[in-house]
């Protein structure tokens, strides 16, 4: 693993924003309108309920924790997209550069990218519909760290499917998080959802977030030891993606559908 490899993968997705006020914007317009849209929807339910629930937390704070998985998700796909859209992907891996460094340059640019984001939704939520996490304490990290592990799982698995599939898979990236959502149990509890959708539920990470977030909203105490164990659960997910890439990476270059991605083959 050299780490000046994977810096370089980080380094052009970073000129490549620099250079480029499109791919810039389009990140905080999102935010903006997400922040904005949920924030009033929050205010005119809390108008309606009156004194009896604070819909801010519940609802704003969970938008803002799941946009921020879909930051990560998409921090990892658009940065290797970026080497399809342009193809460049190719040329990436006839470097000295292997598949993991490539992948760990994936995953440090969505680390810089989702983390802006996150920043931008905090400084948007609080200061516009005053959301505060101080309630949370210590457990927002564990909430924040499996997300981020979920989100990264899901983009590197959605690079995957593309890698797999060609060009034109990346159709199949952009609805995951959504696909995801219902089961996951964002805005509702898990206990509300048919069996079947229950027993997805149970093997998807950000299920614990949520249902551990609107706990502690409720009152109540979190263990310790379900957000541990959702950690390592996540964790987990990272791992198989990587070898999920690894692997559909290997066939493609046995098979020859890596040629793909050529420039020559471009149209």
């Amino acid at each position: 693993m050299n780490p000046r490899r994977v810096r370089a993968v980080v380094l052009r997705q970073f000129y490549l924003m620099r250079g480029s006020f499109s791919r810039i914007l389009p990140v905080f317009v999102w935010i903006a309108v997400d922040m904005v849209l949920w924030g009033y929807l929050t205010r005119y339910l809390n108008a309606v309920a009156g004194a009896r629930y604070n819909f801010v937390p519940a609802l704003l704070g969970a938008v803002l924790l799941w946009d921020f998985l879909t930051r990560c998700v998409h921090g990892v796909t658009t940065t290797f997209l970026e080497d399809v859209w342009s193809r460049n992907f190719l040329n990436v891996f006839s470097s000295p550069l292997s598949v993991s460094e490539y992948v760990l340059g994936l995953v440090c640019s969505s680390v810089l990218t989702s983390t802006i984001g996150l920043c931008a939704m905090l400084v948007l939520a609080s200061s516009l519909f005053g959301l505060s996490f101080a309630q949370f304490g210590l457990r927002l990290v564990p909430f924040v760290l499996v997300l981020f592990l979920f989100g990264i799982a899901l983009g590197i698995f959605g690079c995957a499917l593309v890698m797999r599939y060609g060009p034109a898979a990346e159709w199949f990236v952009w609805p995951i998080p959504p696909l995801v959502s219902p089961f996951a149990g964002v805005f509702y509890p898990v206990a509300v959802l048919p069996s079947w959708m229950r027993g997805i539920s149970i093997v998807l990470p950000p299920s614990y977030v949520f249902e551990s977030m609107r706990t502690i909203l409720a009152g109540r105490s979190v263990s310790w030891s379900v957000l541990g164990a959702s950690t390592l659960l996540a964790l987990l997910y990272v791992l198989a993606a990587g070898w999920v890439f690894r692997y559909v990476h290997h066939r493609a270059r046995e098979t020859g559908l890596i040629a793909r991605y050529s420039a020559e083959n471009a149209g």
